[in-house]
């Protein structure tokens, strides 16, 4: 796949300088029969196996949760790298100058792969206080004119 195969060369040292696809960040599994096309890109090392062994059948291949797995860890040796066995995880092509997208989206050339940057969510309302989530119910349940009217006479009381 183009996209493996661009990322091994981005990641060679010096860049570009040799093709390795077991040192690239991205696998697709594949079944080309059925036209199933599956990236995983690597994510962070587990320091320890996973208990999941379940398995998944897609159009009638058995696949291993394994394969789906997007973590380096100790029971297998994807996302490692092949010399040392250091864990592999994918850094967006960082580099300098910044890539507009990562390469592998880039080069797929099915275009399956999508790129999009996703602004965190910011919270716009403040958190309301227990005070304020009280008030609230109240005036939902007996109407804000009557919860004045009973804040202003507890004011008015409290002052004479």
């Amino acid at each position: 796949m183009a996209c493996e195969v661009i990322c091994s060369a981005f990641h060679a040292t010096p860049k570009y300088s040799s093709n390795n696809p077991a040192r690239s960040r991205i696998r697709v599994i594949r079944d080309p029969i059925a036209d199933i096309y599956v990236p995983v890109y690597a994510g962070e090392y587990a320091v320890a196996e996973c208990a999941g062994r379940d398995k998944y059948i897609i159009d009638g291949k058995e696949y291993d949760e394994c394969a789906f797995c997007r973590a380096s860890c100790p029971s297998r040796d994807v996302f490692k790298e092949p010399d040392s066995g250091l864990p592999l995880k994918c850094d967006m092509c960082e580099s300098d100058p910044p890539q507009e997208k990562p390469l592998c989206v880039q080069w797929c050339l099915n275009e399956a792969l999508i790129y999009e940057v996703r602004e965190e969510e910011k919270e716009n309302e403040e958190k309301l206080e227990e005070l304020e989530i009280g008030l609230e119910s109240l005036a939902n349940k007996y109407g804000l004119h009557k919860i004045t009217d009973i804040v202003t006479r507890m004011s008015v009381s409290k002052k004479g």
